[in-house]
């Protein structure tokens, strides 16, 4: 069985501490300098959930094996609309599909809460998370060179954007657009379900 996605609980921030851990001491992909415990973690799941999203990949035995979340793109309230993403799984797990499975359910889910634009940020080069972005329809559209200085060198910084609305489709007498939903008020309805089984389908053992 390839387990399900969920959105994650308080519980799960150990797990996913433990997960985002070698990202942060052994690769330039987190900007961090230290990694954070459970119950930084905890604290980040909550604000995650309190407006925007994250779920988890939870294996047949319980275990927590990746997450994808998403969250302020910038604090200023005209960016309310538009999102960071970010997405992360075992080393084990890699190659597998889980990036692809979590996006999904994660970018169907801000659909559906009614934000606009995800954008992403990847340490250059990083093939595997580039290959991950465009397939899930992200376009390249610029880069900061030498942004950021880990592991002993300077490190450029591609930006990815995705709408998750169509254009075409908005109501020009519509001032200004409707006020994004709760992930638990989507997950209440049929259309949010179907999004996560959207993702839950592409799983694999």
């Amino acid at each position: 069985m390839p387990g399900q996605l969920r959105p994650a609980i308080q519980a799960d921030a150990a797990a996913v501490a433990a997960i985002y851990r070698p990202y942060v001491l052994e690769t330039p992909v987190s900007f961090e300098q230290v990694p954070p415990v459970a119950a930084e973690m905890a604290a980040r799941i909550a604000k995650a959930l309190s407006r925007w999203a994250w779920l988890v990949h939870e294996g047949a035995d319980g275990r927590v094996l990746g997450y994808a979340y998403a969250g302020a793109y910038a604090e200023r309230p005209s960016y309310r609309w538009s999102v960071m993403t970010s997405v992360y799984s075992l080393p084990e797990r890699r190659r597998r599909g889980d990036g692809r499975a979590l996006y999904t359910a994660l970018l169907g889910l801000l659909r559906l809460q009614g934000f606009e634009q995800a954008m992403a940020g990847i340490t250059l080069p990083n093939p595997g998370s580039e290959g991950l972005h465009a397939a899930m329809g992200f376009q390249p559209v610029g880069v900061y060179r030498r942004a950021g200085f880990k592991l002993g060198r300077w490190h450029d910084i591609g930006h990815f954007q995705r709408p998750l609305q169509d254009e075409a489709s908005e109501d020009p007498t519509q001032p200004v657009p409707a006020e994004t939903r709760p992930l638990a008020e989507v997950l209440a309805c049929a259309r949010g379900q179907a999004a996560l089984a959207a993702g839950q389908a592409l799983l694999k053992d």
